[in-house]
């Protein structure tokens, strides 16, 4: 019995000596420092950084905004400095193949269409990973690298053409991105004022709009011909030359009316009040009508929808612009909250929050 216990107790002090000597060799030493940020740099969803100390990570694009911020795209990575990263431990990549409409939960991980992997950083049902950057950051999975930041967008519009595809997926094939990119040199301060923040804010305000008004961009015209008619003021001196049933709803924002059309014909240098049919065979020419409604009219509120995002007034204001006492005030909840959460989703995409007063 002696010797037993003598061995007992060499072998319980051969497992603590062999702790010890481990626990040193795998303590997690300090993090290296990223390079140092740069106001003037450009940062892409899941590039790093160091500042003050302390290394971050870029949730989305952003650019001026020195970590770790206000609007919350930097993510903390902790403390660095004094020891180097150890190398990613890989493992087996057998994660599942993203599938687009599926509800993935923070810390999910998948394998995209390119080959790469990708992290949920936030809950999200289904979105594309190489699309919606506040949503997914690339994961590295047995020494992949990680994925290139996404090409500079088109016309520098804050919405990518991925995006844009993914807010409409089944929209009509008249309305085109290119014709959206070509429509915004009608009013260069649309989607390109204030912060990147409230850019992509706008852009997504104006998107979700036009969700509403053509059931996703699926409607090019007013769906109900029997109004057709009534859209003709004889009160105005140019009357109706394009006849008295040629101004019915077209386009993203659905103009209408004669004055409309000669309002945003002068404006645009378009024929419009002649030729109004131009809004529904010319696709930059539709988008352009919708930029010039957003950019120049208050419509039924006291402001331009363009003013009521740029100028904090917040969603709900734009929603008061387009439809007024029809939706606000409690006309329609309903349909406000159709504009809202549709809203609530583009600026999900574009990965950036949505702001106060969403609510007319």
């Amino acid at each position: 019995m002696t010797r037993l216990r003598a061995l007992v107790a060499l072998a319980a002090l051969v497992v603590a000596s062999g702790l010890v000597a481990v626990i040193p060799s795998t303590a997690a030493s300090a993090a290296a420092c990223s390079a140092s940020w740069q106001a003037s740099a450009v940062y892409w969803g899941g590039g790093q950084v160091s500042h003050n100390g302390r290394n971050y990570q870029a949730k989305w694009w952003t650019q001026n905004e020195a970590p770790p911020g206000t609007t919350g795209v930097w993510e903390d990575l902790g403390a660095c400095g004094g020891g180097t990263t150890p190398p990613p431990t890989g493992g087996a990549c057998n994660h599942p193949n993203w599938v687009a409409g599926t509800w993935y939960t923070a810390g999910a991980i998948v394998r995209y269409t390119n080959g790469l992997y990708y992290v949920a950083e936030h809950d999200n049902p289904g979105y594309d990973p190489i699309v919606s950057t506040w949503y997914w950051e690339p994961y590295t999975c047995g020494g992949q690298p990680p994925t290139s930041p996404p090409p500079t967008n088109p016309g520098g519009f804050v919405v990518t053409e991925a995006q844009f595809n993914q807010m409409f997926p089944g929209r009509n094939s008249f309305y085109t991105y290119s014709g959206l990119v070509a429509a915004l040199s009608a009013y260069s301060a649309f989607a390109r004022t204030g912060s990147a923040t409230v850019q992509r804010q706008e852009a997504a305000a104006f998107l979700a709009n036009v969700y509403h008004e053509t059931g996703g961009l699926v409607h090019v015209v007013e769906q109900n011909t029997a109004n057709y008619p009534h859209y003709c003021d004889y009160g105005q001196p140019y009357g109706c030359p394009a006849g008295q049933a040629a101004y019915y709803g077209r386009g993203p924002i659905q103009l209408s009316w004669n004055f409309n059309y000669n309002a945003a014909g002068i404006a645009l240098n378009l024929p419009l009040l002649t030729n109004p049919w131009l809004v529904q065979t010319d696709a930059a020419v539709a988008w352009k009508t919708g930029i010039w409604y957003w950019m120049t009219q208050n419509g039924p509120g006291s402001m331009t929808a363009h003013n009521a995002m740029v100028g904090g007034a917040g969603f709900g204001e734009t929603i008061r612009s387009i439809n007024g006492s029809i939706e606000c005030n409690g006309g329609n909840p309903a349909q406000v909250q159709s504009r809202v959460t549709r809203y609530q989703q583009f600026v999900g995409i574009l990965g950036v929050p949505a702001g106060a007063n969403l609510y007319c």
